[in-house]
């Protein structure tokens, strides 16, 4: 994970909300991806802090979340 200013500003992203989010105002995320990173923010706290992840990091998560 990177702590590092991202390339591109959180408003240049084209971020996605999971299609199992409901409009029930539950827990849900966001993920944005550019060149080589992968970016991840809360949908209720969108200017806040996002976490960045290098695309292969992202990648082992969601290989190992879709294994549970």
């Amino acid at each position: 994970m990177s702590t590092e200013v991202a390339a591109k500003s959180a408003s240049e992203l084209a971020w996605f909300k999971s299609t199992y989010s409901g409009g029930e105002g539950g827990e849900c995320i966001e993920v944005a991806a550019a060149p080589g990173t992968v970016h991840v923010r809360d949908s209720k706290a969108s200017a806040r802090a996002q976490l960045t992840f290098r695309s292969s990091e992202w990648a082992a998560f969601v290989d190992f979340a879709a294994g549970l």
